[in-house]
């Protein structure tokens, strides 16, 4: 199965988003999403999933949760806007970490791209994908896809999708 994985669109969705999200199997958006018309958008063009970021309204609130638990191809994930990384994790985070035991943790919030294990963990990968939207100070838009099969998540590749 083929994962596009985004966050912090902050309601700006793009024709080269949009090309990806074609060529994926499933859209996951790690929150700050930013306008109800971009969950619209992506799932009818894909099976989507998506956690609400601290900039989004009631609306998205409603729709989604704060944090998402789900087992895909066999790999247990964790999808969190506010998740922080390996040896700094926020106490609440590292709780669920601890409690349901992902093999793949997701979060956004940053605008920084980071793929790293957390060995401490169960060498849980922890993937954010930076920020594909326009908003905030980081300078490039980027966004990942990677694969999932059998228990295994492979072929991660960074999308960068140029200056923000």
């Amino acid at each position: 199965m083929k994962i596009l994985l985004l966050s912090d669109t902050h309601g700006y969705i793009d024709d080269a988003i949009l090309k990806y999200c074609n060529q994926a199997d499933e859209i996951w958006h790690a929150g700050d999403i930013g306008s109800g018309r971009i969950p619209e958008k992506l799932s009818s063009i894909k099976p989507f999933r998506a956690v609400y970021g601290n900039i989004d309204g009631q609306n998205i609130r409603q729709e989604f949760p704060e944090i998402l638990h789900f087992n895909s191809q066999g790999v247990q994930v964790m999808m969190i806007h506010i998740g922080g990384y390996p040896k700094v994790w926020p106490a609440k985070v590292l709780h669920e970490i601890r409690q349901y035991k992902p093999a793949l943790f997701i979060c956004g919030h940053s605008h920084i791209l980071k793929v790293m294990r957390d060995h401490e963990n169960g060498n849980m990968l922890c993937i954010n994908p930076g920020a594909a939207g326009k908003s905030g100070f980081h300078q490039q838009r980027t966004m990942v896809r990677f694969e999932l099969h059998d228990g295994n998540i492979s072929e991660l590749d960074v999308i960068d999708l140029g200056k923000s």
